[in-house]
């Protein structure tokens, strides 16, 4: 079904939708609404959630000028605000991952206004290509810093795929404590044990591994979820507690972490970087996730030989 087929309507969300899209919009207090939101109540939302709002504006895409062809992310690096199509689920979630990471989608528009103002609007720079992958796509994976790390000083892009190979040598002998513990997890995410990480490793989620949907394409499609949804994940460092803290707290805190990652991973200019994630396996983001849904291995896909080690691994130093 085509999302602009989907009603705004809390029954059907509740009945459809996974669970990441259903928490967020009850969280921010739109589920129950009767009518699709418009601009208007989005920035109400920044008002609520900041005291002082640092991102754009929302503003409804019949409220431009027809004569208007700037491209979308010179309208937003220029005036401040963000083209908004009204009754559109995918622009809706969009203007949600702004309300919930602002520091991060503002990098990443001025890093594409920066390749702009460099190579011209087209072609794309493969640099842009992905950008607007992790934008539509990405989902950050927050691994709490055991206490012995620290989680602000991350390998150094140079040394990462050597000790990837490492991590992934630790995953075959079992997991030790500590960082080690944590760097085998995302070592066997990364060479896709699907198993491992979602069913033996299952207590680790929502724990000391918090995930979070950050592609607003991710959202739209998990209105109504099938077999084959598939993201792009990217692990972030926070520290030790960060899973206590209430929800708001946490985005703060990894909108922050997510600005400094991409950063030391030289924003987005090396590669290869994201690594594919099943978004029904993640637990509690589904419903049947049963020893069969696992066992699927036309959606839990093993990993194709000779394919190069993200640079993301190591996490930490």
């Amino acid at each position: 079904m085509q999302s602009n087929s989907i009603p705004f309507c809390k029954d059907y969300l509740l009945k459809h939708a996974s669970k990441p899209v259903t928490a967020l919009l009850e969280e921010v207090g739109l589920l129950s609404n009767d009518e699709f939101p418009t601009p208007e109540q989005l920035n109400e939302l920044t008002t609520r959630y900041y005291d002082h709002w640092q991102g754009p504006q929302f503003k409804g895409q019949s409220q431009f000028s027809h004569d208007d062809q700037r491209y979308y992310e010179t309208i937003i690096s220029e005036d401040g605000v963000v083209p908004t199509r009204e009754h559109s689920w995918h622009d809706l979630f969009n203007a949600l991952i702004w309300l919930q990471f602002p520091k991060t989608k503002s990098l990443l528009n001025a890093l594409h206004i920066s390749d702009i103002n460099t190579h011209g609007v087209n072609p794309r720079t493969a640099r842009r290509n992905r950008i607007t992958h992790f934008d539509e796509c990405g989902v950050v994976i927050a691994i709490e810093a055991p206490e012995n790390t620290d989680s602000n000083k991350p390998k150094r892009t140079a040394t990462l795929a050597n000790s990837y190979s490492k991590a992934t040598g630790k995953a075959m002998q079992g997991a030790p404590n500590g960082s080690d513990t944590l760097e085998t997890f995302l070592a066997e995410l990364a060479s896709h044990q699907w198993e491992r990480v979602f069913v033996e490793k299952r207590a680790l989620w929502h724990t000391q591994v918090s995930p979070f949907i950050f592609g607003h394409a991710n959202l739209e499609m998990m209105l109504n979820p099938f077999v084959g949804l598939t993201g792009k994940w990217l692990a972030v460092s926070v520290p030790q507690g960060f899973s206590r803290l209430d929800k708001w707290q946490q985005r703060l805190v990894l909108d922050d972490a997510m600005t400094a990652r991409i950063k030391t991973l030289n924003y987005f200019e090396s590669t290869p970087l994201l690594k594919p994630l099943p978004l029904l396996g993640v637990p509690l983001w589904h419903g049947q996730q049963d020893e069969a849904f696992y066992q699927n291995k036309d959606y839990f896909r093993p990993l194709r030989e000779r394919s190069k080690p993200t640079i993301q691994l190591p996490l930490w130093s």
